[in-house]
């Protein structure tokens, strides 16, 4: 019997009838009804064109105990009020490392009819484990980098048939169905099915009828919706990437302008959380997406130290979850030097705060020299997207500072050990 029930009552979210963080004293009655939730795409991960570069970080490569790690991380998430998370069968791109066209994820066979057991011994393991916890698993099916692994449409089709009777046969009640990652990006241009706002919205409505009937939607590109994908969508799924405040509160506020009464769920942004305060204030859901830590094989699925754990505990304390309270003093982290995260020799150097809204610029020195400068969060050094940075070659000797100017005029350090 599923411990996880996903449904909708108009525009809100229940779980096992009930709205989303109803049953959790303290709560705020205007939050319940919410998704909160995380890009975890790499939880059933493979690569069958050159697996042995993924053994990196200090971890040796093994897909099973990728999917057991995230497993392990679940409980924790949920206690600062994570309830869902994203896993796509074709994965993410690990942006920051190994190129994606050199990745070979795709489970589905060259027709489209069959999946690799593998991956999808490696999901009902997650989203049984997930349903044990009382937590929505966010499938998604099919992903623009790998697309050019996908021979034509009717492959496709194959592919979203295959997947969502997958689903179906083995009754899931704690999934919903993203059928495209950003459905209007990259590849996908090479697939009108997908690509078009009418193509994927005969997908989403393939994916209900193929999957007995789940919850279905399918997202567009960062701060960009189209009228026929929210039709089609039994839940409005939404991403952030690149947005600011005000650009993402103007998205949300022009897709409730269409008067659907259905649920918006951004299940990707970045680690730019301060949406956060959007979402609680518009009555939306919100998923989390750190690059760093949560799309490079293999993944670190804990809340570590730093912007990860930040952001839980603004999820937790805007939920009106208690949370143990941060001094000042830890509330700037200079990130990037963990312990075996580099790549030929590159570390990803960042400044991350609790209150990233109190911060003006950071300063960075090397060695004690000028470096760059960050003006908007997420505080990164060589900055180029709210979920992209360039690394940085190291030498023998590296001596970081970030000099951190507040809005209040005041001037905090952070340094490297």
């Amino acid at each position: 019997m599923s411990e996880a029930i996903l449904g909708i009552t108009g525009a809100k979210i229940t779980i096992n009838g009930k709205l989303t963080y109803s049953d959790i004293s303290g709560t705020k009655a205007k939050n319940h009804g919410l998704l909160m939730n995380a890009r975890f795409v790499q939880g059933i991960f493979d690569d069958k064109a050159d697996v042995s570069r993924f053994s990196r970080f200090g971890i040796s490569w093994d897909p099973d105990e990728n999917t057991a790690r995230l497993i392990k991380a679940l409980p924790e998430w949920k206690k600062y009020g994570l309830l869902a998370f994203t896993v796509g069968l074709q994965g993410g791109m690990p942006v920051l490392t190994i190129p994606n066209s050199t990745i070979d994820n795709n489970p589905y066979s060259e027709d489209g009819t069959r999946i690799n057991p593998s991956h999808l011994k490696r999901l009902d393991t997650l989203i049984t484990s997930a349903d044990e916890l009382g937590m929505v698993v966010i499938v998604s099916l099919l992903y623009q980098g790998q697309s050019t692994r996908m021979k034509d449409g009717r492959c496709i089709r194959n592919a979203v048939k295959s997947a969502c009777n997958f689903l179906r046969d083995n009754a899931y009640k704690n999934v919903l169905i993203e059928v495209a990652n950003e459905h209007d990006v990259g590849q996908f241009k090479n697939h009108p099915l997908v690509f078009y706002p009418d193509g994927i919205a005969s997908l989403i409505n393939l994916a209900k009828k193929e999957s007995g009937g789940m919850l279905v939607g399918a997202s567009s590109g960062g701060i960009r919706f189209y009228r026929e994908v929210c039709e089609a969508s039994d839940i409005i799924l939404v991403h952030g990437n690149a947005g600011t405040e005000q650009s993402y509160y103007n998205m949300i506020r022009d897709v409730k302008a269409l008067s659907l009464n259905k649920p918006i769920v951004c299940n990707e942004d970045s680690p730019r959380f301060t949406q956060l305060k959007v979402a609680y204030q518009t009555g939306t859901s919100w998923g989390y997406y750190n690059t760093h830590t949560k799309q490079e094989p293999p993944a670190d699925w804990s809340i570590t130290e730093g912007e990860d754990y930040f952001f839980a505990w603004r999820m937790a304390d805007g939920l009106g979850i208690k949370v143990p309270e941060i001094s000042f003093e830890a509330q700037f982290y200079l990130q990037g030097f963990e312990e075996n995260y580099t790549y030929e020799n590159k570390r990803w150097i960042r400044l991350a705060s609790l209150y990233p809204e109190k911060i003006d610029c950071v300063e960075f020195y090397r060695n004690g020299e000028f470096f760059d400068i960050a003006y908007e969060e997420p505080y990164y050094v060589n900055h180029k997207e709210t979920w992209i940075q360039e690394g940085v070659e190291m030498t023998n000797i590296e001596k970081w500072r970030a000099v951190i100017h507040l809005h209040s005029g005041e001037v905090l350090e952070r340094e490297n050990n």
